[in-house]
């Protein structure tokens, strides 16, 4: 394992140590680091979204997917969760089964700046800044009129702000 001057014998050695850095940070450099959010906030974003039956609401970077399982058992809303991470994809796919919400609910594996947001009325994210302003152009071209986008903590840069409640921020396009 280690030898007596303290350095690892081998690349194995470091594997494994390796793999819980990677697995740890590599979510940031793609839009964000794990941390979720609060149930509170949760329910705040989603009521000054206006969130109802009608909407097909989106978290992209859904973490364990409570935003999405909120959405679909509060609001009744139908809900879908973007994760790049394997690990809570397949969190939250469970999460899905155990709450029975397979029928409004839907987990996608990918990169959020590759899923096609075209038929979502609500789009949620908790995204780092430079996460944000590449989504603005995406999101331009992509949702249809007068959907709502609604961030929380960090603003858009260039998307004009509706209202916000707390770390909420509502924006339209």
């Amino acid at each position: 394992m280690v030898d007596v001057n303290g350095y690892f014998k081998s690349f194995l050695d470091t594997l494994p140590l390796l793999l819980i850095v990677v697995w740890l940070y590599w979510t940031r450099m793609v839009g964000a680091p794990w941390v979720p959010s609060s149930l509170e906030i949760a329910n705040r974003m989603l009521t000054l979204a206006n969130v109802g039956p009608d909407d097909v609401v989106y978290d992209l970077g859904c973490g364990d997917g409570r935003l999405v399982l909120v959405a679909a058992i509060k609001y009744h809303a139908r809900a879908v969760g973007v994760e790049i991470d394997p690990l809570r994809y397949l969190w939250c796919q469970l999460m899905v089964i155990l709450t029975g919400q397979r029928k409004r609910v839907r987990i996608v594996l990918g990169n959020i700046f590759n899923k096609d947001l075209s038929d979502a009325t609500v789009v949620m994210c908790y995204l780092l800044p430079e996460a944000l302003k590449k989504l603005e152009d995406k999101f331009r071209q992509e949702l249809p009129p007068g959907a709502r986008i609604i961030s929380n903590k960090y603003p858009f840069p260039t998307l004009t702000k509706v209202s916000e409640d707390g770390n909420a921020i509502l924006y339209k396009v």
